[in-house]
C-alpha cells in the first residue's frame, strides 16, 4: 500500500500547530496495539434454564403432602435396592457430597428449595447428601414439621434410592442422609 503525500501545512494552520506540540512522534510496533471486542462472553443456555424451570414448576404441582410414618428412625429403601445399601447408609460409609439446612423455613420455602438442591445434586452427579429438616424444637408443641415433610417429598423423587436418619455426628434425628442415582455429571453450559 503506498502512502499518500502530505500537503504543505500554512504556517499557523491547526495542522501545524498540533504537529509543533506533539514534537516527534514514533509509531507503536505492530504488536503493540490493542484490539477493541476481547473475549465474547460465554452463551447462556436461556432455553435449558427455562426448561428446567419448568420442570420444577410440573414437580412442585405433584400432591407432596402425603405423610409417611415418623418414628425416631427415619429411613426409606426404593424397590429394587438391597437392605445392605440402606445399612451402609447408615453406618455412614457414603460421603456426604453437599447439604442443604431447611431450619426455619416456612413448608412451601422448604419444598422448593428441596426440589432445586436435588434437580442441581442429581445434574452434578451427586451420589449422598444431607437435609437438615430440624428436631423442632422452636415449633409450636415443640414438633418437627419439617420432618414428616422432608420424607414424603424425598420419597416421592425417582433421583432418591434411599435415605435414613443421620447419625448423631452428622445431624441425628434433625438430619437425614440420601442416597441419589449414580450417574454421568453433565457439564455445565
Amino acid at each position: 500500500m503506498r502512502k499518500r503525500p502530505v500537503p504543505p501545512e500554512e504556517p499557523g494552520s491547526a495542522a501545524e500547530l498540533f504537529r509543533r506540540e506533539l514534537g516527534e512522534v514514533v509509531p507503536l510496533r505492530a504488536g503493540a496495539r490493542v484490539h477493541p471486542g476481547g473475549a465474547r462472553p460465554a452463551p447462556v443456555p436461556r432455553q435449558r434454564i427455562a426448561d428446567e424451570k419448568a420442570a420444577l414448576d410440573e414437580s412442585l404441582r405433584v400432591a407432596w403432602d402425603g405423610e409417611v410414618e415418623t418414628g425416631e428412625d427415619l429411613r426409606f429403601v426404593r424397590d429394587g435396592i438391597g437392605a445392605a445399601t440402606l445399612r451402609r447408609l447408615r453406618r455412614g460409609e457414603w460421603v456426604i457430597q453437599d447439604e442443604l439446612d431447611l431450619h426455619g423455613l416456612t413448608v412451601p420455602d422448604a419444598r422448593e428449595l428441596l426440589a432445586v438442591f436435588l434437580a442441581r445434586a442429581a445434574r452434578a452427579g451427586l451420589r449422598c447428601v444431607r437435609i437438615i429438616h430440624g428436631k423442632g424444637l422452636r415449633s409450636r408443641n415443640r414438633q418437627p414439621v419439617l420432618k414428616a415433610k422432608v420424607a414424603a417429598w424425598l420419597a416421592q423423587r425417582d433421583e432418591v434410592l434411599a435415605y435414613c436418619q443421620a447419625r448423631p455426628v452428622d445431624g441425628g434425628g434433625g438430619a437425614v442422609v440420601v442416597l441419589l442415582k449414580g450417574g454421568r455429571r453433565k457439564a455445565e453450559g
